[in-house]
């Protein structure tokens, strides 16, 4: 089965080089492509993606905006926010607002295949400075709320996972630094999801950090 991506970008050249990327790699199809978010719920609705690439800058409506409309309309559609600036601002509201990944313009092809095929498989792939500014922000908001006093009864597996994830490390990079297979790690994150009562990575990061369960 393969995976169906829309892209939403206003320069021309990235929508037709994503498009030729995904028509020409096994796993992949090529859902369309799109010049602006102004007609987003209509466009996404017709093409039925499993996966869209928004641009964070596009004339009229943001792909901030974008992705609250996206979320409340399609839950299950995943998202990956592109942008050329690791802007914490935009970082932390697309990620609030429903974003599942976010990757930074000049990402190479492969790695961007790779992480649609990530955050599809229920993932949440980042630029690593982006996810190095995911853990800063949370843990910056954590710090000035008080810590809730709750044990959600994570083994110290899932402890180790969690820590990793919060690293903005892969299910593949987490099985090789546990020495366990990617099917394995993915079975614990739904074990720490059920546990903390969260639905993405990034809830469950943040849920952690803001009670300080991880450092």
């Amino acid at each position: 089965m393969s995976i169906k991506v829309c892209v939403f970008d206003d320069h021309r050249r990235v929508r037709d080089a994503m498009s030729a990327l995904l028509k020409g790699t096994p796993g992949f199809e090529w859902g369309g492509g799109f010049p602006n978010a102004e007609n987003v719920v209509k466009d996404v609705e017709k093409a039925d993606p499993d996966v869209v690439l928004m641009d964070i800058e596009m004339p009229g409506l943001s792909g901030i905006d974008a992705v609250k409309m996206l979320h409340a309309k399609f839950p299950d559609v995943r998202i990956i926010m592109q942008t050329s600036f690791d802007e914490d601002r935009k970082i932390f509201y697309s990620i609030c607002y429903g974003a599942n990944g976010y990757l930074l313009k000049n990402t190479p092809p492969h790695q961007v295949l790779e992480a649609i095929k990530e955050v599809y498989e229920g993932g949440a792939p980042m630029t690593p400075s982006i996810a190095r500014r995911v853990v800063e922000l949370f843990r910056s908001a954590a710090m000035e709320k008080p810590m809730a006093e709750k044990d959600y009864q994570l083994s110290d597996r899932e402890f180790e996972v969690l820590q990793l994830l919060a690293k903005g490390k892969s299910y593949k990079l987490i099985g090789e630094a546990l020495f366990i297979s990617a099917e394995t790690v993915h079975s614990h994150v739904k074990k720490i999801y059920d546990k903390l009562q969260v639905a993405s990575k990034t809830e469950a990061v943040a849920k952690a950090l803001q009670e300080n369960l991880i450092s």
